[in-house]
């Protein structure tokens, strides 16, 4: 299964433009393993080569970032916060620890928010607490569109100044990199919901 969702990975990848960033990216940012090296390091070659404007592979790889963001925030909002105050116990997490943890990312909530768009794995997850807790939607998406714009804009860069070689180190590891988020998914959550506990 990993090696078809790779392949259609890359059949996107190989038809690259704005649409298809938007969409990978939109995917990116919520619960499924598109990394999102592997789709704006090669928007950053085809701008060099002038097939894309890199500033608009940027804004469009930032602006699916806030869809695919959206979907696990009203995810975190409509289902999260019920599900772990009523299932929590099961998962060692009873309701003076939620509220602890909820108090702890509310005090920082837009600088997690923010910083967590640039962290492996982490960028995948930071848009469900912001909904579990019940952080305001508008100032969410705001700090969501900037944080991962910067971070497309960076591998933008990267392609456009490196090129190739970006490419081919991506290409070499893809298989890696989309197992490795598979794996860590569920790592990187419970990280965040157990690193109170203790």
């Amino acid at each position: 299964m990993i090696e078809a969702f790779k392949h259609w990975i890359a059949d996107w990848v190989a038809q690259l433009g704005y649409v298809e960033i938007f969409v990978l990216m939109a995917l990116e940012s919520s619960l499924f393993p598109v990394p999102s090296e592997l789709v704006m390091i090669p928007a950053g070659y085809l701008a060099k080569g002038g097939a894309l404007d890199p500033f608009l592979a940027a804004l469009a790889g930032g602006s699916g970032s806030v869809v695919g963001a959206t979907a696990n925030y009203l995810l975190g909002r409509h289902v999260g916060r019920a599900f772990l105050l009523r299932f929590g116990k099961y998962l060692l997490i009873n309701e003076a620890k939620y509220h602890e943890a909820e108090a702890m990312f509310l005090g920082n909530a837009r600088k997690a928010t923010f910083i967590g768009r640039f962290i492996p794995v982490v960028r995948h997850l930071i848009s469900l607490p912001p909904g579990v807790f019940g952080m305001a939607y508008i100032p969410f998406a705001l700090i969501t569109f900037a944080g991962a714009t910067i971070w497309c804009g960076v591998l933008v860069a990267a392609g456009y100044f490196f090129g190739e070689t970006a490419i081919g180190v991506i290409s070499e590891y893809t298989h890696e990199l989309t197992l490795a988020v598979v794996v860590l998914l569920a790592a990187g959550g419970l990280w965040f919901l157990f690193r109170k506990r203790a």
